[in-house]
């Protein structure tokens, strides 16, 4: 059974600490403490959770990439229908001369998917990549 009423607990820290804080809260546009915390409680939450395999994620994978490396676009394309069934939609940026950007937007369990993200970040002409996700089902 989900208790969702609001329970009140004390946090301490050093002086130094607490100040960065306040302004991470600012930046963030936080009205308060308390919303930045649960943040940090969630994604803590979900980092755990996600490293379970079964764990239903959706997210993105940014891949920063020459487009002139031999052979780099064939081998995207292939591990990206090898693993269709994760994938709901790519966007392609040519930012520069050289050099694009891919979104790769991805749902499918924490395993597949994070296979999926190794097997692009590690393509040989890929200078950059990222995975990011969310859980699916709610913490």
């Amino acid at each position: 059974m989900e208790d969702s009423t609001l329970k009140r607990f004390g946090v301490s820290m050093e002086g130094s600490l607490l100040r960065k804080f306040d302004q991470l809260v600012t930046q963030k546009g936080y009205s308060n403490r308390s919303e930045a915390v649960r943040d940090l409680v969630r994604e803590a939450i979900f980092e755990q959770s996600s490293e379970e395999d079964d764990q239903l994620i959706a997210g993105t994978i940014l891949l920063f990439y020459n487009h002139h490396q031999r052979n780099l676009l064939e081998e995207m394309t292939t591990v990206q229908h090898e693993m269709h069934d994760l994938i709901m939609a790519t966007t392609h940026f040519h930012l520069n001369h050289d050099s694009c950007i891919e979104l790769i937007v991805v749902q499918g369990k924490a395993s597949d998917v994070r296979k999926l993200s190794n097997k692009l970040t590690s393509l040989i002409g890929v200078e950059y990549g990222k995975l990011t996700v969310a859980p699916v089902e709610k913490l």
